[in-house]
């Protein structure tokens, strides 16, 4: 799941939480970025990332639009041994669930981890189709979430998690 390619495409799309930047390699998504911050160097059209970037706007388009509850495209993630488990772990929660942070910690095998699995989730670089936005503090209120509560909330609200779940 690591990728030192160099060739980025991007795509950028509107949605119901704002303007997102998609940023593939030739291998997968590597980004969705909500903050404008992706890098816009990009050494050569690659087909087979652009191909990724259509296949990803149109998943999220039927997300969006209640018509996807899962996403099938390929990822191109990149980050530490931890982070990658924590990231695949949150692949694994359902759509419409929530779990705690705790409960992921003890999903990757490292229970006193929770602390690291908040801290690897907020450095997540594909939310949405990688989904923090369903992990929640274990008294069930919201956590924290890197791209801000409002979006959390709207997330949670399309999959029909209610704020106490």
């Amino acid at each position: 799941m690591t990728s030192n390619q160099t060739v980025r495409n991007t795509l950028v799309m509107s949605s119901p939480v704002g303007k997102l930047t998609l940023v593939a390699s030739s291998k997968g998504l590597v980004a969705i970025d909500v903050r404008n911050n992706a890098k816009r160097v990009v050494t050569a059209k690659d087909a087979s990332a652009q191909g990724i970037l259509i296949e990803t706007k149109q998943q999220l388009e039927q997300y969006f639009a209640g018509k996807r509850a899962t996403f099938d495209v390929a990822l191109d993630l990149v980050g530490t041994e931890f982070q990658l488990q924590a990231w695949r772990a949150l692949c694994r929660i359902p759509f419409g669930k929530t779990i705690s942070y705790g409960q992921q910690a003890k999903n990757i095998k490292n229970p006193k981890a929770f602390r690291a699995v908040g801290s690897a989730n907020g450095k997540n670089p594909i939310p949405i189709i990688v989904p923090c936005h369903r992990v929640v503090a274990s008294d069930g209120s919201l956590g924290g979430y890197s791209l801000g509560l409002k979006m959390k909330k709207q997330l949670l609200a399309l999959e029909g998690v209610s704020e106490a779940e």
